[in-house]
């Protein structure tokens, strides 16, 4: 034996290595768990598609183009059992992110593990369940606050008594990072909704108070780590901190392990660029060691995005680069040898306590507000984030916040990782979303017949919602929908009867200004142009719309373009999230605007905006144009150009003013106007 290995203190356990990871059908993705197990990764963490996230069965409208997009379809048992055939769920630790429809896909899994033979009590996994920041941030809630709370508590309380491994709900903050939360509003608004869901959990009688730091044990946190890393770790001590002084003080819960503050993370995709993707390797390293150098704030998971996700859908290969990253430092490096490096440091506890002082006063302001749910309804916790992500896109397009490639060192060598930018990134056979209708179309047909034999699914949704009704836990009425072969949108439809759907606040009227219009401005000159523009066309202001078709509820770039475009003088018509093209079209009209734009983030931009201009068309109103910006790739783009879209912009095009002057241009071009010289706003 070596002196170093006689001295060495023992090795700590690496954290959970996941690959957020789902996509096109049940079976492509089983095979590729399977697959991501082999190459060593020790957790599984479920990327459902959309259509799945908001209760939507595959043939419903509002799914068109979203099946299998940025997840796999689970549509009912069948489904479930085809992603986790041959995987034993009984030895796995399984991450599910899934908020509004998080109880009937837990319902479903126990199912599954029964019929493997597996015993409940002995199921490890999360599901996230945290609706919260889906009002805020991520646009996948389906009902009103309140019942959504109901679910929430209800999961809570069943899995605390019989699947006591589970971590039914983890609070998710990473969403509202990518929604532009600074490192004290991420904290405190992931810290009001723990709150309000420990207290909804306590209020509702069904786990005794002395088994209540239970519950506590059980509740998980969800975070993003930036490129700041010394800042992103402090922010974890921090996190912790105050955990520890909640639970211990709000709820008395006097056992230190019950009130360990339990955090997985994926690192930040918001700080992925477009412009030079292979820098996102680094940004992602980075991002990873603030979550793992200090050992008393460190993951216990940790799932990295792909450096081409600026792109679009990252391949099998891409995501084992990431996983090869954890793996590197926890079996290369020295890391998790050592206690934690940063006890003592005076700039650390310095910084750690100052995030401590800022967060409880924040808390203790949305508190007096009633809540986190409270704040939520009265539109306050939205409207702080767009102002946020305004001011931080604002620093950006100065260049006070430099991004590499993007507004500094933007010249570069050929990219040999892109040089075929089609190929470079995942792509999803269109034709997958018809067979997923066909075999959806072929299990409820069959689901009353050998070898299915499932009792009328009827009767299990009338006790549904006989019970989303009254008060009880709703567990075991889904578990019986389950069991009974009922649809993901048969459950969630039985209880959106019941409940109501819910459109959550926009938070763009309320947002303040966060690029002032100074004479010489590159706004200033955008004003302007609008104001021009309107006075040649004869109306007092120029009218645009920004949509966001189909189910997805990433709304930040919309918000972002919708505020920039008040700024610049625009009337802006912004409805929120998930619109159909017809929906979309008859605003269109009923506003008469002068231009339309498109935001799209999950690949489903191929179906919806060719339907939107064709319904324009028909409608007379083909001259109004339309503009389109997502994830899109370049193929994908030169095809919206060539069916009518006036102008695509991506992730490159990083200048809202740049963006909002082209818009201009393009309702003058539409209406035969003479261009406006500028050499004031960037292309």
């Amino acid at each position: 034996m070596t002196e170093r290995q006689k001295g060495e203190r023992q090795k700590d356990r690496p954290w959970l290595m996941r690959t957020y990871a789902g996509h096109s059908t049940a079976e492509a993705s089983n095979e590729l768990y399977r697959r991501n197990l082999a190459k060593g990764q020790t957790g599984l963490s479920v990327a459902f598609d959309l259509p799945t996230q908001t209760g939507y069965d595959p043939d419903h409208v509002l799914a068109r183009g979203e099946v299998g997009r940025v997840g796999v379809p689970v549509s009912h048992l069948g489904d479930m059992r085809r992603l986790f055939q041959d995987i034993p769920l009984e030895q796995m630790n399984t991450s599910m992110t899934i908020n509004a429809t998080a109880m009937w896909l837990l319902a479903l899994y126990q199912v599954v593990a029964e019929e493997q033979g597996a015993d409940i009590t002995k199921l490890q996994g999360t599901t996230q369940n945290d609706i919260v920041k889906e009002y805020l941030s991520r646009g996948t809630h389906v009902f009103p606050p309140g019942p959504s709370l109901r679910l929430t508590t209800d999961m809570i309380a069943y899995t605390v008594n019989h699947i006591p491994k589970w971590n039914p709900i983890n609070i998710c903050s990473y969403h509202l990072q990518e929604a532009g939360a600074t490192p004290v509003q991420e904290i405190a608004y992931a810290m009001s909704t723990a709150i309000a869901v420990l207290d909804a959990v306590r209020d509702s009688g069904q786990v005794p108070e002395e088994r209540f730091g239970e519950v506590v044990a059980r509740i998980s946190f969800f975070v993003n780590a930036g490129v700041r890393f010394i800042e992103e770790m402090c922010k974890m001590r921090a996190f912790g901190r105050i955990w520890d002084t909640v639970t211990r003080e709000r709820y008395g819960i006097e056992d230190a392990k019950q009130r360990r503050f339990r955090y997985g993370v994926q690192v930040n995709s918001l700080g992925l660029t477009e412009a030079q993707p292979e820098n996102n390797v680094q940004r992602i390293v980075l991002e990873m060691l603030a979550v793992t150098l200090s050992k008393d704030a460190r993951a216990r998971a940790v799932q990295l995005p792909a450096w081409n996700e600026a792109l679009g859908l990252p391949r099998p290969w891409d995501q084992q680069w990431s996983l090869r990253i954890q793996q590197v430092l926890a079996h290369e490096s020295d890391l998790l040898e050592y206690e934690d490096i940063f006890a003592g440091s005076h700039v650390i506890e310095a910084k750690v306590d100052a995030l401590v002082d800022e967060c409880l006063a924040e808390i203790e302001r949305i508190q007096e507000m009633g809540g986190a749910m409270a704040a939520v309804e009265s539109g306050y916790l939205k409207a702080q984030l767009v102002s946020s992500h305004a001011e931080r896109r604002a620093r950006i397009e100065s260049g006070e916040d430099k991004i590499i490639g993007v507004n500094i060192f933007e010249t570069t060598e050929p990219n040999p990782l892109t040089a075929d930018l089609d190929t470079a990134i995942q792509t999803v056979d269109p034709a997958v979303e018809a067979r997923v209708v066909g075999a959806l179309g072929t299990w409820r047909d069959t689901r009353y017949q050998p070898p299915f034999n499932h009792p009328r699914p009827c009767k299990a949704l009338e006790r549904l919602k006989e019970a989303a009704k009254g008060t009880g836990n709703l567990m075991e009425a889904t578990l019986e929908c389950a069991r009974a072969g009922v649809t993901t949108g048969e459950w969630a439809g039985a209880l959106r009867e019941v409940f109501g759907e819910f459109r959550a606040p926009t938070g763009v009227s309320s947002a303040p200004v966060a690029v002032p219009a100074e004479e010489g401005s590159p706004l200033a000159e955008v004003r302007r142009k609008v104001d021009r523009t309107a006075a040649d066309l004869g109306v007092g202001k120029l009218r645009f719309l920004v949509g966001k078709p189909g189910l997805d509820g990433h709304s930040n770039g919309a918000e972002q373009i919708a505020v920039r475009a008040r700024d610049a003088g625009f009337e802006v018509v912004y409805q929120g999230i998930r619109l159909t093209p017809e929906q979309i079209v008859d605003a269109a009209l009923e506003e008469d605007v002068h231009a339309v734009g498109l935001s799209i983030l999950s690949g489903s931009h191929a179906q919806l905006v060719p339907d939107v201009l064709d319904r324009l068309k028909d409608a007379g109103a083909a001259d109004i144009p339309v503009v389109v910006g997502g994830i899109i790739p370049n193929a994908d783009a030169e095809e919206l150009k060539a069916a009518g879209v006036a102008a695509v912009f991506t992730p490159k095009d990083f200048g809202i003013t740049g963006i909002i002057g082209r818009i201009v241009d393009e309702i003058r071009k539409a209406n035969q106007l003479s261009p406006l010289e500028s050499t004031e706003v960037p292309a």
